[in-house]
């Protein structure tokens, strides 16, 4: 079993003089976190003499942060799935996830998730950790999912999130012509009320934008890219269906399934500032099998 969690750094003349609670603060290092490290099994280093959280900082000061180990989600088996890793360092993992995959387990679909294949790979190589999934994707549709292998790297992600710099880009088939070339569906989505699953356009919803834009017309359908400028549950279904363009294989939304048994959608592109080093990372996935043979019997 690999060692716990734990973030270092060697203090400049900039942070001399503070707190280790200030400049934990300045890390984003939430004070749950911070509870959790007292009360846990976590402990915080100073040139390796064990401290509080009131040590007064000095220049060259080496500082280490040791978290207490996580517990795998509870109900969540790990199990022995293969998956399609795109990067993994020791923070994060972007991961290529098929279409009939679930990302999480549910009532329906207990074993085979995305979380059982992440906890059983956790155990495989030896991290004591729980499935944080950042990005999640609906079951039926394909593609990049970015994963933190830590409560507080999920944590900063969620920081990300909410500052808009987690950026995906998703293909899909829609039924007909797109009458526009490019456009915005800027309309609200709420859960309808005689449905657990369902979200429609309803004036008490939630804020959405969905970014569109045509990459190629077929007779039946068209090829489009889309990126979510808000993240709502079923988003880019709900509002495709809305404008007359339900995505193929969508029939919860009203698309065809004649050419495909699963709505046609594919999360292509992530982009997001890795949260430790600020470079730009960039990833993407070719469409899937399925999708691909629709375009070649469409030529």
């Amino acid at each position: 079993m690999k060692p716990n969690f734990e973030l270092q750094w060697v203090i400049t003349e900039h942070y001399e003089g503070l707190s280790i609670k200030e400049f934990l603060k300045e890390k984003e290092i939430s004070r749950i976190a911070l509870t959790d490290i007292k009360f846990k099994g976590g402990k915080i280093l100073v040139n390796n003499t064990e401290v509080t959280v009131r040590y007064v900082l000095k220049k060259d000061d080496t500082i280490k942060v040791v978290f207490p180990p996580e517990n795998p989600s509870e109900g969540v088996i790990g199990e022995q799935i293969k998956l399609d890793i795109l990067f993994e360092d020791p923070f994060i993992l972007v991961v290529n996830k098929p279409a009939g995959m679930s990302t999480i387990p549910s009532r329906e679909h207990p074993k085979g998730s995305l979380a059982n294949a992440l906890v059983g790979y956790y155990e495989k190589i030896g991290i004591r950790a729980t499935s944080h999934i950042v990005t999640r994707l609906d079951r039926d549709t394909s593609g990049i999912v970015l994963i933190a292998k830590h409560r507080h790297v999920h944590h900063l992600f969620s920081k990300q999130q909410q500052n808009g710099h987690v950026k995906r880009t998703y293909e899909a088939f829609a039924e007909g012509s797109l009458k526009l070339e490019f456009g915005f569906i800027e309309e609200p989505i709420g859960r309808r009320p005689d449905s657990i699953i369902e979200r429609e356009v309803r004036n008490d919803g939630q804020y959405a934008c969905t970014a569109y834009k045509v990459l190629n017309r077929y007779k039946e359908f068209t090829h489009v890219e889309l990126e979510l400028k808000t993240g709502r549950t079923h988003q880019i279904r709900v509002h495709m269906s809305f404008i007359g363009h339900p995505l193929l294989g969508d029939d919860l939304y009203g698309g065809n399934i004649l050419l495909i048994k699963r709505q046609a959608l594919h999360c292509k592109k992530i982009h997001f500032l890795h949260p430790f080093t600020g470079m730009e990372m960039n990833f993407t996935a070719p469409l899937p099998l399925d999708m691909k043979e629709i375009v070649k019997a469409a030529l």
